[in-house]
């Protein structure tokens, strides 16, 4: 019995592959999913419970070492995991550790996309030990095309090595377009002229989508970044080119344009980037402002956070006339807020504090040295005649890099 999880764009045909060559399938998707033919289960340690053969095919290395964790109490000795999706060899390397010792493990990421593997011509670049591939050569051909280039995690640096080279052409040609168009070059002659060049078979597949859009998704953009953040962020990695790619592809990530086919890379290189939105901000874990300000704004990785008060929730001065009391109530605030947008004090670029009295200084400092105990960040402290309410004696408010 063979379990299959992950249901995605490519998970759903080849499981459907799996029951039309006659296996008996057990899948399992995070959304629930069914396959005909298959039987559904709700877990994935119930989905591998009496299988010989696991295949995973989900979306990153994250997502499959949290699903195989949640597999393991299920795998049964002698079992064999054909990890498919593409993760890199670094990746491959963890899943071996999390693996009971008695669990075979197949590092097989396929070329190809969604048409490919409902035809079953994918290319399967097969990485394991000799007696594990043995185990699992039969079944991998009912995908297609089955490549054992070598041990365990083979597969996965060459799938990565593979597309280095293959998604960063596409963004090159994408540029190119751009860079031709603004320079007045017509478009069909330009394409006419690389048609003629050895760059023709990779011109000939993307032409449609070049002049008529993005066909129905099939190797998705965000996949394709994904990809190639894992071939640039490696150990010991220099891919300049690649990088390049990549972070042209994050540009359109950015853009909405994640779920979009690759090819919409085409329509995304040369338009104005669209200007981050401005967020505001308001956690429930500070007292409610009094609606002519928010708590904080931020735009990007930016956080603007608004002076801070010691006020409570029914706008009563908190600690009046105790500095200490009121530097603590602030700081306090200031810290809900900087969570609430994944910040910390430690990534404050700049504070600024206002203080009605000089000579309280001190008491101020004490509190937030306890708070900020890193590297100080840059910082502004100034003496105002009063704040806008009778009782406070310090007003501060940030500025802050947020994740």
């Amino acid at each position: 019995m063979i379990a299959f999880l992950g249901l995605g764009r490519m998970g759903t045909p080849m499981a459907r592959r799996l029951v039309s060559a006659g296996h008996r399938v057990t899948v399992w998707n995070r959304t629930p999913a069914e396959i005909p033919g298959s039987v559904s289960a709700a877990t994935p340690a119930a989905a591998v419970a009496e299988a010989e053969l696991v295949v995973t095919m989900l979306a990153d290395p994250d997502a499959v070492e949290e699903v195989v964790g949640a597999a393991l109490p299920g795998l049964r000795p002698g079992s064999t995991l054909v990890e498919m999706s593409t993760i890199g060899p670094e990746a491959v390397r963890r899943l071996r550790r999390l693996l009971p010792a008695e669990v075979g493990l197949v590092d097989a990421p396929v070329l190809g996309s969604v048409g490919p593997a409902a035809e079953g011509t994918l290319t399967i670049l097969a990485g394991g030990s000799p007696a594990d591939l043995g185990r699992v050569r039969d079944v991998l051909a009912v995908f297609g095309r089955v490549r054992e280039v070598g041990g365990p995690g083979s597969g996965a640096a060459l799938k990565l090595a593979v597309m280095s080279v293959l998604v960063p052409a596409q963004v090159l040609l994408a540029e190119n377009l751009a860079y031709a168009g603004a320079l007045g070059v017509d478009r069909s002659t330009y394409l006419d002229v690389l048609s003629e060049t050895p760059l023709a078979p990779l011109l000939d597949r993307l032409r449609p989508a070049i002049e008529s859009g993005p066909p129905q998704t099939r190797y998705a953009l965000g996949s394709a970044a994904k990809d190639l953040r894992l071939a640039t962020e490696g150990p010991g990695t220099v891919q300049t080119v690649a990088a390049a790619a990549r972070d042209r592809l994050a540009e359109a990530e950015a853009a909405g344009l994640a779920g979009d086919d690759l090819t919409a890379v085409f329509g995304a290189i040369g338009r104005p980037a669209p200007a981050a939105p401005v967020l505001k901000i308001n956690p429930a874990s500070v007292p409610a402002t009094n609606g002519r300000y928010s708590h904080a704004t931020r735009m990007g990785d930016l956080l603007f956070v608004s002076g801070q008060v010691a006020l409570d929730e029914k706008g009563e001065v908190v600690g009046e006339g105790d500095m200490a009391v009121q530097s603590e109530y602030v700081m306090e605030n200031l810290r809900r807020i900087l969570t609430d947008q994944g910040s910390s004090f430690d990534q404050v670029l700049h504070i600024r504090t206002f203080l009605t009295d000089m000579d309280l200084l001190g008491e101020y400092a004490a509190v937030r040295h306890r708070h900020i105990t890193g590297e100080p960040p840059a910082s502004t402290t100034v003496e105002v005649p009063r704040l806008f309410q009778p009782g406070l004696l310090i007003e501060v408010e940030v500025v802050a890099a947020a994740s």
